[in-house]
């Protein structure tokens, strides 16, 4: 018997091929039967009519942080709702695992590190997850069984050296038998089922202390023999961050990608690739890493966003504008000393140049106040300006925008939300993201879902995207918008029998209605451990998400039903070589 039956959905199978009508079994987690309408004869113990809707495999997210949301939302949430079966963790060189026994105040450096670096709650990280766990084995293990979605992780480079160079992981370069040691802490989280090694070199990723994370200080050295070691286990990857994904690569950064991705002979992926038709020059230089790598033996996969993430901003709370070069030192004043500098018009014309400078890279986008719009205001004399742009409330007050923007701010103890409209919402931009889709190379992804919580929501881009190809700008065509969602991450990461619709495949699947797919607008709620905050996004026209066979999302509601797997390099993922 068998245990679900879809009638009539339109498959569309995610290897982009043309969709067709059919009627598919699930039995025991597996798709047992895919045949024309009306010819499954097994009795199946529930069906639903899928007529009309589309059945597509569920979504696989290739760059995540949810390494500690799982564990106080097994549906990781928002991803889930907007069909996204297998997340990917551990990105960026961060992780909760391994930590050392011998120093338990390690766990709270590693909060307060993922609080400053990935802006999650550190209330939410103090309470919402056990920290019973010190081998990455044990962390995974914490995971087994409670997840609603698969899930994998890569091991973050700052937790290895943390765990083996305590305090001077910060400065420090290991010695012979320390590097020896990470490579053994390596490899047993390897054969305990890690997805690979992670980590970062950006300027912009820094502790809870303000000092650079442990793996900016590691040397090539370094980096080469983590790679190597990669290359030693089956179904493995590398995650890389430098400096240069921000805008371009340094020769420097290329040699060091390529040389990494050689040494382990399997593929690195990178985030993100940020498209803008007024910087055309960026696109050619960051692929440029990749048919190097190509030619010398290793591969490199840009991930790109299909759409423009929604983010805020705060002259009060740390967010990107900190990232702009010589901004942090006055964002981080005391309020009262931020306001009086940033009313200073000279500091404001310094901090205007220093973001108008090549060395911004890509914040760069970040600074045409005018197209800025105003949020949330807690001020009398700011009532009536939410959702006005600041070039139209500047131009009545005869102000440059930025100087308008930061005398609002002021008003409310710069506790003001502003929400930066994009710079980069062109038609040029838009065809110039669908020619680099089409490179080998690209593939979407780089969502930061379970990351920068209250600031930006990536999450959505699967459902936001699919609903702009059907009745938006329709840059793809639906299988192929698919494919670029599914089988397209699945076989970068070798995914044993997933993202596709294929007998005796998992049945991973989302069925969703092809006229209504869509998002909604980012809202900010307070629903993590300690009332903490977080932008969510419902999913639209989402009608059913299954996750090893189980439904876990009707209607984008949670079932409650866990289904998902912590899924470990080799026996869930096979070697995706690059020789």
């Amino acid at each position: 018997m068998l245990d679900h039956l879809i009638r009539g959905a339109t498959v569309v199978d995610g290897t982009g091929a043309p969709s067709y009508v059919a009627d598919l079994g699930i039995r025991d987690g597996r798709i047992a039967v895919i045949a024309k309408p009306g010819t499954v004869t097994e009795p199946a113990a529930s069906t639903e009519d899928a007529t009309g809707l589309v059945l597509a495999p569920g979504f696989v997210d290739p760059h995540t942080h949810y390494d500690a949301q799982l564990f106080w939302d097994p549906y990781a949430t928002p991803s889930m709702n907007h069909g996204v079966t297998t997340v990917a963790g551990g990105n960026c060189g961060f992780t909760l695992a391994p930590l050392n026994p011998d120093r338990p105040a390690d766990a709270d450096y590693t909060r307060r590190m993922m609080s400053k670096v990935e802006g999650m709650s550190l209330v939410a990280l103090e309470e919402g997850a056990p920290w019973n766990w010190s081998t990455f084995a044990e962390y995974l293990d914490a995971l087994d069984g409670r997840t609603a979605v698969n899930a994998g992780f890569m091991v973050g480079h700052c937790a290895l050296r943390r765990h083996v160079m305590g305090a001077d992981a910060i400065g420090g370069q290991p010695t012979g038998e320390q590097l020896a040691e990470m490579l053994r802490l390596f490899h047993e989280a390897m054969d305990a089922g890690a997805w690979g090694f992670s980590t970062t070199q950006s300027s912009t990723h820094s502790d809870g202390d303000g000092e650079p994370v442990a793996s900016r200080h590691a040397g090539p050295a370094e980096l080469l023999a983590l790679s190597k070691a990669v290359g030693e286990h089956e179904g493995t990857q590398i995650e890389a961050i430098v400096a240069g994904c921000l805008d371009q690569f340094s020769d420097e950064e290329v040699d060091l990608f390529v040389g990494m991705s050689a040494a382990a002979g399997r593929p690195l992926n990178w985030n993100v690739l940020t498209i803008d038709a007024a910087v055309p020059e960026r696109v050619p230089r960051q692929i440029s890493a990749s048919d190097r790598a190509r030619e010398e033996g290793g591969r490199i996969v840009a991930l790109t966003m299909p759409i423009l993430t929604p983010m805020n901003m705060s002259l009060g709370t740390f967010c990107a504008l900190n990232l702009i070069p010589g901004w942090g030192d006055v964002l981080g004043l005391p309020v009262p000393e931020r306001i009086t500098e940033l009313r200073d018009p000279g500091v404001r014309a310094e901090m205007l140049r220093r973001a108008n400078s090549k060395e911004a890279g890509v914040f760069r986008r970040l600074v045409n106040f005018g197209r800025y719009v105003i949020g949330d205001t807690y001020s009398e004399a700011n009532e009536g300006l939410s959702g006005r742009v600041v070039k139209d409330i500047a131009a009545e007050r005869g102000q440059e925008p930025f100087h308008c923007l930061v005398e609002i701010c002021a008003n409310d103890d710069l506790r003001t939300v502003l929400w930066p409209m994009p710079t980069d919402n062109d038609p040029d931009s838009w065809e110039l993201r669908r020619k680099t889709w089409e490179h080998e190379d690209v593939m979407l992804g780089g969502s930061d879902a379970g990351a920068h919580l209250d600031r930006m929501c990536g999450a959505p881009y699967t459902t936001r995207f699919i609903g702009d190809c059907l009745r938006g700008r329709k840059l793809v065509g639906l299988e192929a918008a698919v494919k670029m969602l599914t089988d397209d991450p699945a076989q970068l990461f070798g995914l044993r029998e997933r993202g596709r619709i294929e007998e005796g495949f998992h049945a991973d699947l989302v069925l969703f209605d092809p006229e209504r797919i869509a998002a909604g607008p980012a809202t900010l709620v307070h629903d993590l451990p300690g009332d903490s905050p977080r932008l969510d996004s419902r999913a639209i026209g989402i009608v059913s998400v299954r996750v090893n066979g189980v439904e876990t999302i009707r209607d984008d509601e949670i079932t409650g039903a866990v289904p998902g797997t912590v899924l470990r390099s080799g026996r869930d993922t096979r070697t995706v070589a690059t020789r």
